[in-house]
């Protein structure tokens, strides 16, 4: 096959192209160069695609005898995902970067301009398992590294991207295994520490950085019962479970630190409250994908994943309920949960729109600190079978309960 190994310039991606070279294929690496001014250096494990980077996955391409190119993604990089991430934020939710990087520039645009190139798969250097099953279609699932596992960030993909998806490091025990491969090559990433942090926020300050781009307002901080209890400079700044920083003028009756619960962007508040507010106990969203088969249109909803095997003749477009997990950040831990898919009529002021689809994950056990705008991606077993960009979500602790 036709291979193009993204090579960010880390050790991951490195062996990834490494073992893809090994296995045959014809590969070309490629480096994105997502930034018109990146950083010169690195500092430490924060930033990425800096210049540095760039050098080091050039240096390993020649090591491994491969072409190598630079592919500026620059504009779309910004469109997509920069200037993504202050909208979300703007309008009060809590985006997640990395997902939407992996699912309209690493696994969309890349692949796109690949395909279009000849290509048959585009290789990456995460930690990711795919698995083809008996009739030949693709599933993703877990690493074998539970501790480096990175099916959580792929959630996003399509079946589309799956088929033409290669994680060479995905049966990989450990990352010490890896490192020790890159020094056995002769590659000089090696020791290359791991990148962090927001990668178009280097120094780490999301607050600052969001503050130089969305014109803060100030506005009123709110209990749950609408009581104002202090002021803020400009709610964009405030992420749900959040408990510092915050300017409050009359004190909790009972004397406990109170949390952000929820950003009003259209009234401008925020909503403070006790640590037990933060739990949900139900999560949803409109915008969903499969990671490969859609369970709804494959038809294996009653025999592989719902819990009632009776179909509802009056949703052809929902899935009933099933057993699964779900995580909602990249290094939380997955609990068990019920999800189903509904059909939500338009709403009373819009008769004419048509009826939407809804993913709703109902938890075992109350999460703590869920946003609107983060992703949500429920396993079945080890394998990603989709994800949601949270919409809503429902407290397990209604206002005014006596728990408070």
């Amino acid at each position: 096959m036709r291979v193009l190994a993204a090579m960010s310039g880390g050790v991951d991606s490195a062996v990834a192209a490494a073992r893809a070279v090994d296995a045959g294929h014809d590969v070309v690496g490629v480096h994105l160069a997502l930034s018109r001014m990146p950083g010169t250096l690195r500092t430490g494990s924060r930033g990425c695609c800096t210049i540095e980077d760039s050098l080091d996955a050039r240096r390993a391409a020649e090591l491994l005898g491969i072409p190598f190119y630079v592919w500026d993604f620059s504009e779309r990089f910004r469109a997509d995902v920069v200037d993504d991430f202050i909208a979300e934020y703007a309008a009060g939710r809590t985006p997640n970067p990395c997902m939407r990087c992996n699912e309209r520039i690493k696994f969309a645009a890349v692949l796109e301009k690949a395909l279009a190139l000849g290509f048959d798969a585009v290789a990456t250097g995460h930690y990711a398992h795919i698995v083809t099953d008996e009739a030949g279609n693709r599933e993703l699932h877990r690493a074998s590294d539970e501790a480096k596992d990175q099916s959580y960030v792929l959630g996003v993909l399509t079946t589309e991207q799956l088929a033409h998806a290669m994680f060479p490091l995905g049966t990989t025990p450990s990352k010490a295994v890896v490192r020790a491969e890159a020094a056995a090559r002769g590659l000089t990433v090696a020791q290359k520490p791991d990148s962090h942090d927001i990668c178009f926020i280097p120094d780490g300050d999301t607050r600052g950085w969001l503050a130089d781009r969305i014109e803060p307002v100030e506005g009123a901080i709110v209990d749950r019962s609408g009581a104002i209890v202090g002021a803020h400079d400009g709610a964009t700044s405030f992420t749900v479970g959040q408990r510092r920083g915050l300017n409050l003028g009359v004190p909790a009756p009972d004397g406990r630190p109170r949390f952000v619960l929820e950003v009003r962007p259209r009234t401008n508040e925020v909503v403070v409250g006790p640590r037990e507010a933060l739990a949900i106990r139900e999560l949803a969203g409109r915008r969903f994908t499969w990671a490969g088969l859609d369970p709804i249109a494959s038809g294996i909803t009653s025999a592989d994943l719902a819990a009632d095997p009776a179909p509802d003749p009056d949703a052809p477009d929902a899935l009933l309920p099933f057993d699964c997990h779900v995580q909602v950040r990249a290094h939380a831990d997955p609990v068990p949960a019920v999800a189903r898919v509904i059909v939500v009529p338009a709403e009373a002021d819009e008769p004419d729109a048509p009826a939407s689809r809804e993913l709703v994950v109902e938890v075992h056990e109350p999460l703590l600190g869920v946003a609107p705008g983060q992703t949500a991606v429920i396993y079945v077993g080890t394998r990603v079978l989709g994800q949601c960009t949270i919409d809503r979500t429902v407290s397990a602790v209604p206002v005014g309960s006596a728990a408070l």
